[in-house]
């Protein structure tokens, strides 16, 4: 039977973090060892793979092909070595943690929710869905120990994980009614949607009135569509029967807001550290699926309107060239 050589895990590690920080050098500083001793580590990887991993470019190094395969194993090697630790470890952590998050961005919650239990089967969570407001006062206040919230970068406690763009909606059969203004169905003054909302109208110097107010985001929803006007949002987790666009009925396109992580000055541990990580990591992924459909939505829309314009330039012609036979005949 042949005996398998074991690879060195600190050695792994060694060698994604000097490739994550640029550099052996970095590697050493970062890792409080020395220059010689990082790259020591290096060589005897090198030797127990058998193939060169490294290359000269310029005054440093690179990884050659067999070095990027090598460290996507490596990164996979410690994800596993530290999940194993994790869950083994976690398994007798109690306590109690507090989160929440605006309902536009909690479609990803289950899923964060279900990993962080089977880490931490024993931690107790507390979950409030509210406005982005309220949840960061509360984390500044303790009262929760991590928040996803849209806006409020300018926060202590804010982190900010990336960008959603924000749209106009409204009910399916909702027109405009020519030479009115704009109807808008909102929820209360500190919203930072109807904020928006409200300076980009101002800014086009486009009328609008206040046609329905909710302080829930269901009544919002139900009053979209009972077809009492638009309002601005984001496209996460609407509820069928509404439409959605970044320029829908010819209204000004309302930008993007900052996607942010607030977590309390009073909030440690390692079942702490690992939940804002899932928070973190389940953000990124709903954010990218959202630029993906919203970038979607206007190439359909971009299709539509050419379309429309063919079609209307093909019955001009037709009409065109029926009159011209018209007038020989």
């Amino acid at each position: 039977m042949t005996t398998r050589m074991n690879l060195d895990l600190d050695t792994l590690r060694t060698f994604s973090a000097a490739h994550d920080l640029g550099g052996l050098a970095q590697a050493a500083e970062r890792l409080g060892r020395t220059p010689s001793a990082i790259s020591l580590q290096m060589k005897r990887l090198q030797d127990d793979v058998g193939v060169a991993l490294f290359r000269k470019r310029g005054r440093g190094l690179a990884l050659t092909e067999a070095g990027e395969v090598a460290l996507q194993y490596a990164r996979r090697i410690l994800a596993l070595n530290d999940e194993l630790l994790e869950t083994m470890q976690g398994a007798s952590v109690a306590g109690h943690i507090r989160i929440g998050c605006t309902m536009d961005l909690s479609s990803m919650l289950p899923a964060v929710l279900s990993r962080f239990t089977a880490l931490y089967p024993q931690m107790q969570v507390e979950l409030r869905i509210e406005g982005n407001a309220a949840l960061a006062e509360a984390t500044e206040r303790s009262q929760i120990d991590l928040s996803v919230v849209l806006g409020h970068e300018e926060r202590a406690a804010a982190t900010k994980v990336g960008e959603v763009e924000l749209v106009w909606i409204s009910a399916e059969n909702y027109v405009p009614q020519t030479g009115q203004a704009l109807p808008l169905a909102a929820l209360g003054p500190r919203c930072i949607f109807r904020r928006r909302a409200i300076e980009q109208l101002d800014e086009k110097a486009m009328a609008y009135r206040i046609a329905a107010n909710s302080p829930s985001l269901d009544g919002l929803w139900l009053a979209l569509l009972g077809g009492l006007g638009v309002t601005a949002r984001t496209a996460l987790n609407l509820p069928q029967g509404l439409v959605w666009g970044r320029s829908l009925h010819d209204l000004p396109a309302l930008g993007t807001l900052p996607v942010t992580l607030h977590r309390s000055a009073a909030s440690s541990g390692v079942a702490m550290d690992r939940m804002a990580s899932l928070l973190a990591d389940g953000l990124v992924g709903l954010l990218s699926s959202a630029k993906t459909e919203v970038m979607k939505n206007a190439s359909m829309k971009t299709v539509a309107k050419s379309a429309a314009k063919t079609r209307h330039l093909m019955y001009d012609a037709t009409n065109e060239s029926t009159l011209q036979q018209r007038m020989h005949s």
